[in-house]
């Protein structure tokens, strides 16, 4: 992923957070919904269950599993 778009998604979503809903993650790394939900069947990232509807995703995991250096 190039530098500007980290930075463009940083700076939308304030990966400061340390946590990203599933579309978040997908936008993040440029890939479909579906994949993102695949990545959690294949245990590339974990989902985290927050309550009965909302499922969120940690940064941290996502940059280290898919070798994306933190700018933060």
């Amino acid at each position: 992923m190039s530098t500007t778009i980290e930075k463009k998604l940083i700076n939308k979503y304030n990966v400061s957070k340390k946590l990203l809903r599933a579309k978040e993650v997908a936008e993040y790394l440029g890939v479909g919904l579906s994949t993102v939900w695949l990545y959690a069947k294949q245990g590339k990232i974990t989902p985290n269950k927050i309550s009965s509807r909302v499922t969120v995703f940690s940064i941290k995991e996502i940059n280290k599993n898919f070798n994306i250096d933190e700018v933060l």
